[in-house]
């Protein structure tokens, strides 16, 4: 096997491996401790050892670690591999079956019905992550901003509640609901909730938010979040039908804060950045439309709604948060 081919395959390889170490702890305790005793942290979370060295092993191979009999340090690779783990993540054990069936998806015949599978769970977990990195940031900074006091949020596509949970620890009075269509993210939404004592302040519903009808429950809503699924809302005609329909919907909404990532332009093959590759295929696989951010801004006025603000996010590439009045 050639030189480029082994780098290829055991990249593939750590790309999993990963994603694992992270579910597992491995990462968390490499970035706090700097050191691991692979023995001793197999027994106290009570994991097959075996595998374990299997995983640090493919980590070696990727120079996201440093073996030392026993013991596993930070590799060269470790800090930029950390910063990037949920989408690691994302990819191998979110969209693992999306892309291991690739060669049925790619044939016209089988592309009938509901022909792919993604693990829910496992991308509201990842997207809690991404969240926190990419969005977060310039996420709190239109919040500051706002001219009005929160007291009623929705979260669309609210995934595993990670941001519900960050607006109802940051405003005290304030109440929340999480739309997702996924019940086993809805499921983890509430437990999440519960555990950090917001059950009483956040409700979760099951909803397509594409399609979302006027509800009691959404009537006083004045503050309208939706992050990292804007893009389902594409084609334009069934965008704009969708943005229409959240206006009726919401009826008291003063601000929609939309984040999504986009179609990155203007980068060759060989120089796209994390993530870039991986959503955009996915996404073409399932046959989901991606836009520009031209694209973008070119449906808010006809759908009703205003943009006030863009704010641009500097990782995943071609991401922004708009601010829709």
């Amino acid at each position: 096997m050639g030189t480029r081919s082994a780098s290829i395959f055991n990249s593939t390889v750590a790309g999993f491996a990963i994603a694992t170490a992270w579910e597992v702890g491995v990462l968390d305790e490499l970035h706090d401790s700097r050191l691991l005793d692979l023995p001793e942290f197999c027994e106290k979370q009570n994991l097959h050892e075996q595998s374990v060295r299997a995983m640090v092993t493919a980590l070696a191979a990727a120079d996201v670690v440093v073996r030392d009999g026993d013991m596993v340090l930070p590799g060269p690779a470790f800090a930029e591999v950390y910063q990037d783990k949920s989408f690691f993540h994302w990819l191998t054990i979110g969209c693992g079956e999306l892309f291991s069936k690739m060669p049925a998806v790619v044939r016209n015949e089988n592309r009938v019905g509901q022909f792919y599978r993604r693990d829910a769970a496992a991308i509201g977990f990842a997207c809690r992550d991404i969240n926190q990195r990419a969005f977060d940031p310039v996420f709190w900074e239109a919040m500051d901003a706002l001219d009005f006091d929160v007291t009623t949020v929705a979260d669309l596509g609210c995934g595993s509640g990670g941001r519900l949970a960050q607006i109802a620890a940051r405003y005290p009075h304030a109440r929340g609901i999480g739309v997702d269509i996924a019940q086993s993210t809805l499921d983890s939404a509430v437990e999440y909730a519960g555990s950090l004592g917001f059950a009483g302040r956040l409700d979760f519903v099951r909803g397509d938010v594409r399609s979302l009808e006027p509800d009691p429950r959404f009537s006083e809503v004045e503050l309208l979040t939706c992050f990292m699924m804007g893009h389902d809302f594409w084609p334009r005609e069934d965008c704009v039908a969708t943005l229409r329909k959240l206006r009726g919907a919401f009826p008291k909404v003063r601000r929609f804060l939309l984040g999504d990532t986009a179609r990155a332009d203007g980068f060759a093959d060989r120089d796209k950045p994390v993530f870039t590759v991986g959503f955009e295929t996915a996404h073409d696989l399932m046959g989901v439309y991606l836009p520009t951010l031209a694209e973008w801004e070119g449906v808010f006025a006809e759908s009703g709604w205003r943009c006030v603000n863009v704010r641009p996010v500097d990782v995943p590439a071609a991401s922004v948060v708009f601010e829709l009045a």
